[in-house]
């Protein structure tokens, strides 16, 4: 139902931008197109302009999954928890694998600082523990999504006074390349 709700909203909102001047009526450009939606919806959290938006892929697979209910172990969208969703996002956008739980996926990670994160970073949390308890996808502009146990699939921001208590590190994911010739690890482009 808030899916269903937030997908009328932003149509409506699209539509209300094409009636205040928008005359392109390429595919790209249409509000029907869920790349398009994706952007739009996106923008209008982060505060910036869809053109912006670099990673449609990314936003994409964010946008499809919000609303999913939380499932510990759970990894569809009847319900998923938040390691599985940062494994699903990794595997369906980047193409890659990661680990199967947040603690293990830090192992795979070169850690950065918060400043540096860009979108498709990890984000990772130790929320009332000593160890990694939570792992989150970096959007850019201090949000991140992740499966909340309370509230599904959803976007937050790393400046909220939660996020920032329990706020661990960020984490570029590695990837090794056999022809590299020196054997040193590149980073994963993530744009």
């Amino acid at each position: 139902m808030k899916k269903t709700l937030l997908v009328v909203c932003i149509l409506l909102g699209g539509l209300s931008l094409n009636l205040q001047g928008q005359t392109t009526t390429e595919k790209n450009n249409s509000p029907e197109d869920p790349d398009n939606l994706a952007k739009e919806y996106f923008s209008q959290i982060m505060g910036i302009a869809a053109s912006a938006t670099t990673n449609t892929k990314l936003y994409q697979f964010v946008y499809d999954w919000i609303g999913t209910p939380y499932r510990l172990g759970g990894k569809t969208k009847r319900g998923i928890d938040c390691s599985k969703f940062a494994y699903e996002l990794y595997e369906k956008v980047f193409n890659t694998s990661i680990g199967n739980n947040s603690r293990n996926i830090f192992t795979q990670v070169d850690p950065i600082n918060k400043s540096d994160l860009k979108p498709g970073d990890l984000v990772f949390f130790k929320i009332r523990s000593r160890s990694i308890t939570h792992v989150g996808v970096y959007l850019g502009d201090q949000k991140f999504a992740h499966a909340s146990t309370s509230r599904g699939v959803m976007i937050s921001d790393l400046d909220e006074a939660y996020w920032r208590r329990y706020y661990y590190k960020g984490g570029r994911m590695l990837k090794a390349q056999n022809e590299h010739k020196d054997g040193e690890e590149d980073v994963l482009h993530l744009n």
